[in-house]
């Protein structure tokens, strides 16, 4: 196993970076959004991969991928405003952190960027290394959009 890093394009949010940081810490906010209509978006842009089950609190949360099983990701660090970690907890064929980098842009608008650490063998890296990267700067698309309140 090895570990590969991949960084999102900087996307930038027409919000104040405190505004993006608390909403973007709290999986609870992610969860509304997703069971709202996202994840049959996600499925119908990559239909190798149907995402099901979402359940998430504040630090936490968990979701049956197709041909993987069960994953849980758990948020492990917030640096107030600027830095939001997460990290896997078993159930997938890779192990991962990312992290969501944020600084202000202007006083309502924020750039984001995501950075990927991901420890798969090296097959599995050829065969998703690419997807990851795709997929990573799917993440932060779909991020930079989401209705922050």
């Amino acid at each position: 196993m090895a570990v590969s890093k991949y960084v999102s394009k900087t996307k930038y949010i027409e919000h104040n970076q405190q505004v993006v940081f608390d909403y973007l810490s709290n999986f609870e906010n992610l969860g509304a959004y997703l069971n709202s209509g996202l994840l049959e978006k996600i499925a119908s842009k990559i239909p190798q991969v149907t995402i099901t089950d979402f359940e998430s609190d504040r630090d936490s949360c968990r979701f049956k991928v197709t041909g993987m099983g069960l994953a849980k990701i758990r948020i492990t660090d917030r640096v107030p405003f600027k830095t939001i970690k997460v990290q896997s907890e078993g159930g997938l064929p890779i192990g991962f952190t990312f992290w969501i980098q944020l600084m202000p842009e202007t006083t309502f608008q924020t750039k984001m960027r995501l950075t990927l650490h991901a420890d798969m063998s090296v097959m599995i890296k050829m065969m998703m290394g690419e997807r990851l990267e795709e997929g990573l700067n799917q993440l932060a698309e779909t991020l930079a959009t989401l209705p922050y309140k």
